[in-house]
């Protein structure tokens, strides 16, 4: 059997990561930051902790804990998804967001290069590291970083530190640069989550109205159940490399909404829909879309859930848990 020790949680990637090693028979142990009230709706949601995930406490801006839990778990693999991840918050937490998102990552794999160096390492990369780089066009592998946003300054700490421990000290360590990924257990403060949690509100008669900043934003959004496979098969790769995991197909925001409220049954859209300066980024990011060709090839990898059945589905499954009268969406 093996050993995975993943970062991150209760984070959505965490929990369907959890869930699809536990159904391949791993050993899953995940660490959670000791918080003053943890939410582990999304854990309960995947019924992650009867299926057998461990818990354990650590962070990764202590590498003091990782320590700990490295010896403790003995991973064969080591899943780095732990971030500030609200690329929003990232100017106002600028400094939190390199402390977690760079040094953090500096931290895992310090620990692995001295106390276990065979553990397959896999860092979360993102989409924001390429900023406006080639906007008319895919991005690709190739294309070059040019990140806007300290998020995605930090993502890209990350993503050179992660390469050069694998080009210095012959460690398996990659790189999956995930392109927007949604599920029903998305944060809230995320668009899409927003928008899907904000149409059954509508419909509960709890709200009359949601606010949202650029909604000429287009994005490149998949599901986070089969992008959570993807890491996977970089970790199972003879030779470590990075990828780019995406649908190829850009939405708008305006494209969201529309989707959105048609699944609740709501046709004018623009009737529910106000925008503020309030949620707009202080250095806009206007298009992001790339080619997973690569991926394709050598991981046979693509993804099964299209943009409008995902948040078709997110849409009625926040109207079930209102329905059902549980808070937050849960």
């Amino acid at each position: 059997m093996k050993t995975a020790l993943i970062t991150g949680f209760p984070g959505q990637d965490a929990c369907y990561l959890a869930s699809f090693l536990l159904d391949k028979g791993y050993e899953v142990h995940g660490i959670v930051k000791r918080y003053t009230a943890p939410n582990f709706s999304n854990i309960k949601y995947l019924n992650l902790q009867e299926r057998g995930l461990k818990l354990m406490t650590a962070d990764v801006t202590d590498i003091g804990s990782i320590f700990d839990v490295v010896e403790t778990a003995k991973p064969d693999e080591f899943y780095n998804l732990a971030a500030q991840s609200f690329v929003g918050d990232s100017w106002r937490l600028s400094h939190s967001t390199s402390h977690v998102d760079a040094h953090g990552v500096l931290n895992c794999l310090e620990v692995l290069r001295r106390i276990s160096p065979k553990t397959k390492f896999y860092q979360a990369g993102t989409s924001e590291m390429f900023g406006n780089s080639n906007i008319n066009g895919l991005q690709t592998e190739d294309t070059p970083f040019m990140p806007v946003s300290p998020y995605g300054i930090a993502k890209l700490y990350g993503f050179h530190m992660t390469k050069n421990f694998r080009e210095s000290f012959d460690m398996f360590a990659c790189n999956g640069i995930l392109f927007n990924h949604e599920s029903p257990i998305r944060g809230l403060q995320f668009v899409t989550r927003k928008v899907t949690f904000g149409v059954a509100n509508i419909l509960s008669g709890n709200l009359k109205t949601i606010t949202l900043g650029n909604l000429d934003a287009e994005r490149d959004w998949g599901h986070a159940s089969d992008y959570v496979e993807a890491q996977w098969l970089m970790m199972q790769q003879e030779v470590p490399e990075d990828f780019i995991i995406a649908t190829g197909k850009k939405h708008s925001v305006r494209d969201l909404c529309k989707v959105a409220f048609e699944a609740g049954g709501i046709k004018d859209w623009e009737s529910y829909v106000v925008t503020s300066d309030e949620f707009t980024r202080p250095n806009e990011l206007h298009s992001l879309h790339a080619s997973s060709d690569k991926a394709s090839s050598v991981l046979n990898w693509k993804n099964k859930i299209n943009f409008e059945d995902m948040i078709q589905d997110m849409v009625l499954e926040d109207i079930r848990r209102l329905n059902e009268g549980l808070y937050n969406g849960f």
